[in-house]
């Protein structure tokens, strides 16, 4: 029994950090006045290119650069649909990641003649307490942190997302400002992504992100936009994962037990952020 309850607390750590890290760039989009609903494709690519770089270059390391390279790119998309091009952002972000589904699946079937799964590339070495990937994300956890209310940056990002029109009165670069917020927020979602690909497994599977995404958007608002907060309030979502797989050797139907984080995304967002409000600048320009 003992056993099976640290295998528990091990995957809930593991289950937990792809989403962490896309809830933290999450974090960074919706506090610079963007919402965060294209976290999906970011995670989607950043899986992709994690296994595309590694795939051709026989490095992990370089695989997991390369994922956050694919983040970070439909980040920019998503910022330059937003910011300059005004794009409702719900339609941006959604079709994004229709987009990073269609898009991964066209690509592998072009590379490897495969519309499932890509071939096996070099993963991560880990140790006992997980990947590298394990440690950027506590540090990236306490940096953002750091960064959104103890610097002159963070404040700036801060107030743009609140009140993009008074921002750019006081001579602020409110755009540039939200393009740095977006990037950042690809950037955290494909190493999230790339985790996925790279050290869950070692190949990239259609749609392998499972609605991750959205699921760090839930977790995200959950945690008040706070970066602390989505630590903690990940690992509720990765225990029902890991609970779940645990559970599927009791004689339950698995297709069951899989839908449990997903009923638990749902209660959540149903009775637990009811009060929570984004930033009062999400979605409007400095020109409104």
């Amino acid at each position: 029994m003992s056993s099976q309850i640290t295998s528990i607390l091990v995957s809930t750590l593991s289950m937990s950090v792809p989403l962490i890290l896309a809830a933290l760039g999450g974090v960074l989009s919706v506090r610079s006045g963007i919402m965060a609903l294209g976290l999906e494709s970011m995670m989607t690519m950043g899986a992709f290119c994690g296994v595309l770089g590694s795939y051709y270059s026989g490095s992990a390391a370089v695989g997991v650069l390369c994922g956050m390279l694919g983040g970070g790119v439909f980040g920019i998309c998503h910022g330059i649909l937003s910011v300059r091009y005004k794009v409702n952002q719900v339609i941006s972000g959604i079709g994004l990641n229709l987009l990073a589904v269609a898009a991964t699946t066209l690509l592998m079937q072009l590379l490897w003649n495969n519309k499932g799964s890509s071939p096996q590339v070099a993963s991560i070495t880990q140790d006992v307490l997980g990947s590298p990937i394990t440690y950027l994300m506590l540090a990236a956890v306490f940096a953002e942190q750091f960064v959104l209310f103890r610097t002159k940056f963070g404040l700036r990002l801060r107030m743009v997302g609140e009140n993009p029109k008074a921002a750019a009165t006081v001579g602020l670069p409110v755009h540039r400002i939200k393009y740095i917020a977006v990037t950042l927020c690809g950037v955290l979602a494909g190493l999230g992504g790339a985790y996925l690909s790279i050290d869950h497994l070692d190949m990239y599977v259609r749609d392998m992100s499972a609605g991750r995404g959205y699921i760090a958007v839930a977790i995200m608002i959950l945690a008040r936009y706070n970066p602390i907060m989505v630590l903690f309030c990940a690992l509720i979502f990765g225990f029902s994962d890991a609970l779940q797989i645990s559970l599927q050797g009791y004689g339950v139907p698995p297709q069951i037990m899989a839908m449990l984080p997903y009923i638990v995304t749902l209660l959540v967002l149903a009775f637990g952020v009811r009060r929570i409000t984004p930033p009062a600048g999400v979605g409007l320009h400095d020109d409104e």
